[in-house]
């Protein structure tokens, strides 16, 4: 059984790709301030006959990202399929955005799954085998208004997943990238449905995505089927971006 580490794992995308990964490995799910939230789905895991434990992890610190790096290879040995799921956003148009909120947006979403990349790889190469998947968005593809930090953050990812994918594929290390476009999440919720509609009217599939929608790509990026699948982007977008 293998080990997954899913940051930002207690809701919306991330809970969802915890529980369904727990079907079939073993899954540490990541929180920063939302520890109540870790063992609502730790419990649910192991009610539905699944193994999963949680861990404090602010992918935006170093010393935080090796403590639970430490931590799950004490219990587990090691992180065997890393899940780059924890981001924020701050939004703003461009001329009126503080460099602060393009630093901590760049530093959470894009630092932050560097720390915690180069973490999972000790590992991994000594293992000879490895999977990472990074949660982009359609956003670090096409850019969005009022989100110059998040679409850069975003689009920084595939640049490290593609270049990790060229660097230790012959390690049996895997790194793909996921853009998911408008999923039903916390960060969705605020839409009314005027707004909603709008978004339907330009989707080839007409429904807002689901957070099962991703994580069924997830799983199929950990299994040992997606093996020759590497440096990839998979738009999961309900044909947004086609």
């Amino acid at each position: 059984m293998k080990t997954v580490l899913v940051t930002g794992g207690s809701r919306g995308i991330g809970k969802s790709i915890s529980t369904t990964l727990a079907k079939s490995h073993l899954v540490v799910v990541g929180y920063v301030n939302s520890r109540d939230k870790a063992e609502e789905v730790v419990n649910e895991i192991a009610e539905s006959g699944g193994s999963a434990n949680s861990v404090e992890i602010n992918i935006s610190s170093k010393e935080s990202v090796d403590r639970a790096f430490a931590t799950i290879e004490d219990a587990y040995g090691s992180v065997d399929i890393l899940i780059n799921n924890a981001g924020i956003t701050k939004d703003n148009i461009l001329p009126r955005m503080k460099e602060e909120e393009w630093l901590d947006v760049i530093q959470t979403n894009l630092t932050g799954s560097f720390y915690t990349s180069q973490r999972a790889i000790k590992q991994m190469m000594k293992n000879k085998w490895g999977r990472i998947i990074f949660i982009s968005s359609v956003v670090g593809i096409s850019g969005n208004q009022g989100q110059s930090n998040y679409a850069a953050s975003k689009a920084g990812l595939i640049g490290l997943a593609k270049s990790i994918s060229k660097e230790l594929g012959s390690r049996n290390i895997t790194s793909n990238v996921i853009a998911p476009g408008y999923i039903e999440t916390d960060m969705t919720s605020f839409l009314d449905d005027e707004n909603k509609e709008n978004i339907i009217e330009q989707l080839s599939i007409k429904r807002i995505g689901k957070p099962e929608d991703i994580s069924n790509v997830v799983a199929f990026l950990c299994n040992d089927e997606s093996e020759y699948i590497t440096g990839q982007v998979i738009p999961v977008d309900g044909g947004l971006t086609t």
